[in-house]
């Protein structure tokens, strides 16, 4: 079945629009010159695209019912994609929650920038018209008869299937910690809108008083890499500019055998953190928390040929800010869909085609975003890349053909460096730097202030109006 293009028109004035100028209205009165904003982002291209009031899409006469796992990022840009381009669409999506968070906020919120309330919509505002939206939480998937299981809604059938439940938080896994405990002994983490909140009422307080500051990464595939060094820094930052830094000692330990795995940018972030007296402790992972002795169990884990050595040790803090392990969630597991050998198989990540995004035994099924099986950054910026490519090959596998859209491993991480600076890091699977803006002016391997406005005032709008709507 050929798929004929229709077009579909937008409000002169979208929300996006008017959510923009709000933006631009607010920093304008921080000081920030218009014309200097204008001329660099129109030289970026970032509004290229996002005021056209024609939109072009498919009237595809493919039928099936589509059943989506997950109402975040992935499943309702793809949900709006869809709904766009087929011509009669049945599509459901199961998610228990009554919000839409926008999560890369969620540092945003715990530096001071973003207010809590400023993240999040509500879930029945976000849901395109027309798809059924089942608020539910899925507990097992049969692959092999096609039917999902919930907690109260039962057996859902489907023809395909679209499995982006998103990422597990494994807060257990951390020995002597549990999510109950966050916040407690000053233990805390921004991958939680609650402790978002939390962490920065208590970094405010940190560098106020002084003291011991760690910082953490995770041995796990984790969403948003860059969220622990981005804390680490804004709190370093915050502190030189109230005049407190002196008072505070702050090491980053991360798991990795380098603070960053693409080489084009590793140099800057590493200059960054030195200049900054940020020491990095190497191959390094969390064992366990005391949160009421406020003591940080470590183990440092290094080769001596093939042998492994482990050094387990142990360090107090005044102020922690640790990365949980992370997975794809447990149904994922159990029902056979994760990978069951190499790298990603301890996390259960869905196996898919990495180009493609179908999976490598249920050819009706496909994956992408958090809980997919794909070697690159778990961010809504890769999202936002694999949604169209993802719903064009769902459509092919509806019309009988074979999906041939193929993602690069796009995927970007802006590192926040300080109040008024980001390393907007672009790449691809090669671990090979892809500046999706071409912001010829500038050296992207360094922190930018273009970089900043773009990733403060321009990408959660984008992200609402745009990416959700199935427009951007």
């Amino acid at each position: 079945m050929q798929c004929k293009e229709k077009l579909i028109t937008m409000k002169s004035t979208t929300d996006m629009d008017k959510s923009l100028w709000k933006q631009l209205e607010a920093f304008e009165k921080k000081g920030i010159d218009r014309r200097r904003f204008f001329k660099i982002m129109a030289a970026a291209g970032v509004f290229a695209g996002l005021n056209n009031q024609k939109v072009k899409a498919s009237s595809c006469k493919a039928k099936g019912k589509i059943v989506i796992i997950g109402g975040g990022a992935a499943g309702i840009s793809i949900a709006s994609r869809l709904k766009h381009e087929l011509e009669e669409p049945n599509i459901t999506i199961i998610d228990p929650s009554d919000r839409q968070y926008y999560q890369p906020g969620f540092t945003l919120i715990a530096s001071g920038i973003y207010k809590p309330e400023e993240v999040w919509k509500r879930q029945e505002d976000c849901i395109p018209s027309g798809v059924k939206w089942i608020k539910d939480s899925v507990t097992a998937v049969d692959p092999i008869w096609n039917n999902v299981v919930t907690t109260s809604n039962g057996k859902i059938s489907y023809d395909f299937l679209v499995l982006v439940p998103g990422i597990q938080i494994n807060w257990n896994e951390i020995e002597g910690f549990d999510y109950n405990q966050l916040g407690k002994g000053n233990a805390h983490c921004i991958y939680d809108f609650k402790g978002a909140q939390m962490t920065w009422k208590a970094m405010k307080e940190f560098t106020e008083k002084g003291g011991k500051g760690v910082y953490t990464d995770t041995y796990t595939k984790h969403k948003c890499g860059g969220a622990p060094k981005k804390i680490c820094l804004l709190t370093a930052d915050y502190a030189q500019k109230h005049n407190h830094r002196e008072q505070l000692s702050l090491t980053y330990y991360t798991a990795e055998k380098d603070l960053y795995d693409v080489k084009y940018f590793t140099p800057r972030l590493k200059e960054i953190y030195k200049e900054r007296n940020v020491p990095i402790e190497l191959n390094t992972r969390v064992k366990g928390i005391d949160t009421e002795k406020k003591q940080v169990y470590f183990e440092r884990i290094e080769k001596n040929g093939e042998e492994k050595i482990v050094t387990p040790f142990v360090e107090d803090y005044d102020f922690l800010h640790f990365t949980p392990p992370m997975s794809a969630p447990n149904f994922v597991k159990e029902a056979g869909l994760g990978f069951k050998e190499g790298k990603l198989a301890a996390g259960g990540w869905v196996e898919v085609d990495k180009e493609t995004f179908v999976h490598k035994t249920y050819s009706n099924i496909i994956s992408f975003g958090d809980a997919a099986g794909l070697p690159t950054s778990k961010t809504s910026a890769a999202i936002r890349m694999q949604v169209p490519i993802a719903t064009k090959n769902l459509i092919a596998l509806m019309e009988g053909k074979e999906p041939s859209n193929k993602y690069d491993g796009y995927a970007a991480c802006p590192i926040i460096t300080d109040y008024g600076h980001v390393l907007l890091c672009e790449f691809d699977y090669d671990k090979e730097p892809k500046i999706s803006f071409p912001f010829s002016m500038l050296d992207m391997s360094k922190e930018q202030w273009a970089a900043w406005i773009l990733k403060v005032y321009i990408l959660k709008p984008l992200y609402f109006y745009g990416m959700l709507k199935g427009y951007a």
